[in-house]
């Protein structure tokens, strides 16, 4: 374990000068994931939060939704022809009873660090998957809570929190994160990843692990773009604001205004797009503010 950043030799070229340096980059390997005993997935990841990171495949999955229902994760042994434990495969068992929904069986996905599970879901799948709606007037014990509501004072100052916790990115340059926070602003959690989508993984994985589940309460910020399938996994795990700092898709744009969602992108500075669940947003402070 410990394989998060890996070091190679670099030809540096800076105004005309070269010199041969090592670098510190980011390491990538496959992932496999098991389903009680079946290869259900592999994903490309930065090895670390693994066991976090299948729990958190398999809620978005539909698979999972309480600490109960996973009965333990191992990493499976003799991975290699030698015998030895690569720590790229692991096993999810899930508790007696808990039933697998048809989406998951017979079924190998092979996933990507840039684009994740490709052209696997629809609004459809997620509708009829998602164990709770998208609900901000309950905490996650059922308990009855005001609406969440957002300052864009507060939004803006998100991603530089996000910035400064990325402790492997300051290393290599070559990391997405995903971000929990509090409706105050308050950093949550924050897991980093060669793919955004197995950050948010690792998130919600630990948070099922932790009887946190649903989110409902919690503001998701991802580096980068909204795809549909990191608004997929928000919608899974209950989160009422999902926020980007570059683009949404449209296809995730559609999801949050099906589901309930609050989508923000472009979240830069005092600047910020809301595509869909602007009644999250105080919108009357900000144009005070402005």
């Amino acid at each position: 374990m410990g394989r998060v950043t890996e070091r190679r030799k670099v030809i540096r070229i800076r105004d005309g000068v070269v010199s041969a340096r090592p670098d510190t980059l980011v390491a990538e390997e496959p992932l496999e994931i098991r389903l009680n005993g079946k290869p259900l997935a592999i994903t490309m990841r930065t090895p670390g939060d693994d066991f976090a990171l299948a729990a958190g495949f398999l809620v978005s999955e539909g698979v999972l939704g309480a600490a109960d229902e996973l009965q333990n994760i191992v990493y499976c042994a003799g991975a290699t022809v030698d015998g030895s434990n690569t720590y790229n495969i692991v096993d999810v068992k899930t508790a007696p009873g808990v039933v697998i929904p048809d989406i998951t069986l017979e079924r190998n996905v092979y996933t990507t660090s840039s684009c994740g599970l490709c052209g696997k879901a629809s609004l459809d799948a997620v509708r009829t998957t998602a164990r709770w709606p998208i609900d901000d007037t309950h905490d996650a014990h059922g308990g009855e809570a005001p609406p969440v509501r957002l300052d864009p004072a507060l939004l803006a100052q998100l991603p530089d929190r996000l910035r400064a916790a990325q402790r492997v990115f300051d290393r290599t340059g070559g990391l997405h994160a995903a971000a929990l926070f509090s409706e105050d602003g308050e950093l949550l959690d924050v897991r980093e990843d060669v793919g955004r989508h197995n950050a948010v993984d690792k998130l919600v994985g630990r948070a099922l692990q932790s009887g946190a589940l649903p989110l409902s309460r919690a503001v998701l910020l991802v580096s980068g773009r909204a795809s549909f399938e990191l608004a997929q996994k928000a919608v899974m795990a209950g989160i009422p604001v999902l926020a980007a700092v570059s683009a949404p898709s449209s296809l995730a744009v559609d999801l949050a205004l099906e589901s309930g969602l609050t989508l923000v992108g472009f979240l830069r500075g005092a600047s910020m797009n809301v595509y869909a669940g602007e009644h999250r947003i105080a919108l009357r402070a900000a144009a005070a503010q402005g």
